[in-house]
């Protein structure tokens, strides 16, 4: 009887958008945890280290992953295809994957048709741009299934990168950006400690995009709380026209514990909004919106609700396109005023 070939027991982090969770994606950890780590609103990776990875220990992952689907094929009762008879020989032969979230990930992905991938942790952009094209290139070449690559961004880093690098990195097969943009006050930025000022926001998003890639820009509705509710509204537009993102996604704050806005919230000095005003700064910020970007609520924090009782706007993916749906958006908004029992975009603490 032939011993089993040992496998590579891979990286897989936690953290990754909606969009790319499931069965969507693909999860490679090109870095470990976040290289800013600062703001003031963010409980993820706190404890954490930040780390580029080894080139070479990347292209191991990959080689083992790849390894992962050649033998679930060569275990399928039907060529062409993986099964779940596979997967239960493949623990078989493997036991150490019984306990190894990985791997799950990868067979549910494998089987729902290894489409997309998903670059992990926090701000992918940091690595050298030599190292991460090989990456790419390397990862490409293992998966050629693979349609679509995304990853996260900081806008201080795309703002830095050189033009040419980044068209460098899009054509070696990173598709999206996933930026977190918060807001477009700049005091407000300074105060929850983003790192980053509105000019930075609107450099790196407009490099972003004249590279090619698709971008995501993701925004704080609430942020500003009581004191800034409204220059949060208008500059955060105003930025977003600027850039003219492919996407722009809400994500409603919520105090997390654990950070100081929680603290903040905790000892009064930071003022939540009430459910109609978090409406009243949502319809200024739709308002003031002059984008060709598709505008999306596709997050479990977008909690308003209709008249009805059901959401006041839809959490699809692909959201709204503006500025053919803007007017409908801002219906659906001035509808929630109407809701007998309003509920906030965030759960209340």
């Amino acid at each position: 009887m032939h011993a089993q070939k040992q496998v590579h027991l891979f990286e897989t982090g936690m953290y990754r958008p909606p969009s790319e969770g499931g069965s969507n994606s693909l999860l490679l950890r090109f870095t470990r945890n976040c290289p800013w780590n600062k703001c003031a609103f963010c409980a993820m990776y706190k404890t954490e280290k930040f780390e580029i990875r080894p080139v070479e220990e990347i292209k191991a992952d990959i080689d083992a992953m790849a390894s992962i689907r050649d033998e679930l094929y060569g275990l399928s009762a039907s060529p062409g295809s993986i099964d779940r008879r596979a997967a239960v020989k493949f623990l078989e032969n493997h036991p150490e994957f019984n306990y190894h979230q990985g791997f799950v990930m990868l067979f549910h992905w494998l089987i729902a048709g290894g489409k997309t991938a998903f670059l992990q942790d926090a701000n992918s952009l940091i690595m050298k741009t030599p190292d991460l094209v090989e990456a790419l290139e390397y990862l490409r070449k293992k998966f050629s299934s693979i349609q679509r690559v995304t990853t996260y961004a900081r806008s201080r880093t795309l703002a830095r990168k050189k033009t040419d690098e980044l068209a460098a990195i899009q054509r070696a097969g990173l598709d999206r950006l996933h930026i977190g943009l918060e807001s477009g006050d700049d005091e407000l930025l300074k105060k929850v400690r983003k790192g980053v000022d509105a000019q930075n926001h609107i450099t790196g998003g407009r490099k972003a995009v004249e590279a090619g890639f698709q971008v995501s820009e993701y925004w704080m509705p609430g942020l500003g709380g009581e004191d800034r509710w409204e220059s949060h509204a208008t500059e955060t537009a105003r930025v977003l026209s600027e850039i003219n993102p492919h996407y722009i996604r809400s994500r409603p704050f919520r105090p997390l514990p654990g950070t100081p806005m929680y603290e903040a919230y905790q000892d009064g000095t930071f003022r939540l909004l009430e459910p109609e005003q978090q409406l009243k700064e949502l319809k200024l910020t739709m308002e003031k919106l002059e984008v060709t970007s598709r505008v999306c609520f596709d997050h479990a924090g977008n909690y308003w609700r209709s008249p009805e009782g059901g959401l006041m706007l839809s959490h699809d993916y692909e959201g709204y396109k503006f500025p053919d749906q803007k007017q409908e958006v801002l219906s659906r908004i001035e509808a929630g005023f109407k809701a007998r029992h309003p509920v906030p975009g965030f759960l209340q603490m």
